[in-house]
């Protein structure tokens, strides 16, 4: 597996008191903007085909892409209006040439082993596989619940948890079994996919107590700029 489709067409609404007029993943972080540092790193992992979901200010992203990263395959989806995680996903998927691709987002740095990752998921025989987090003391996400082989059993909602695994973004994904779902254009992918989909036992974990930030909120922005 060496595709990866990067999520990045988000408006970005919780991080406009720090990066106004920018789409997320390019926010500045120590002089260079935040999607280097995940191109640089799933590059490292051997990834040999980017293909980039986009939407808000997506030609500011694309011109610095083309620039920036010339000698790789980059490929580029852009949804005309927002069609959710689920519809971005689904229009990128159409420009895959292998049968699984991996998927993250353009706002996270999630340092998976994607080796492992892509060994669990075909091992498995898995529809999608997550790559899961393990946290301590942690209420802005929720909490994802495995089984002894590592079938996902349940998603659970946003709260103070002490300790847990939670779903860190970067996935999985068999591309045919995806799009023959017959979703509409406009979808989320964590809702009306992974948790309307979990009952068909096809959805499993890879656990990686990996670095982990999401540039979702200020707090975090900031705090990359130090860890970064």
């Amino acid at each position: 597996m060496n595709e990866l489709i990067i999520l990045a067409g988000g408006l970005g609404t919780r991080l406009r008191s720090e990066v106004p007029d920018l789409p997320k993943c390019m926010a500045p972080v120590n002089g260079k903007p935040f999607i280097n540092f995940v191109m640089d790193y799933f590059l490292s992992q051997k990834i040999e085909k980017f293909i980039f979901a986009l939407g808000y200010k997506s030609e500011l992203l694309q011109n610095h892409l083309i620039a920036k990263y010339a000698k790789y395959t980059l490929q580029f989806s852009l949804e005309e209006e927002p069609l959710g995680t689920g519809g971005a996903i689904q229009l990128a998927c159409r420009r895959a040439s292998k049968e699984n691709v991996f998927i993250t987002n353009g706002d996270t740095l999630f340092k998976v082993e994607t080796e492992m990752l892509a060994k669990t998921h075909l091992q498995k025989n898995a529809e999608c596989t997550l790559a899961l987090k393990p946290m301590e003391n942690f209420d802005r996400f929720g909490a994802v619940e495995i089984d002894d082989n590592s079938c996902i059993e349940s998603f659970q909602e946003k709260k103070h948890y002490g300790k847990g695994l939670i779903n860190g973004g970067f996935y999985a994904l068999n591309v045919e079994s995806f799009l023959h779902k017959n979703f509409g254009n406009k979808f989320s992918f964590e809702k009306d996919y992974l948790e309307r989909f979990i009952s068909q036992k096809k959805l499993f974990a890879s656990v990686q107590d990996a670095y982990f930030i999401d540039m979702g909120i200020p707090e975090d922005y900031r705090r990359a700029a130090v860890e970064l």
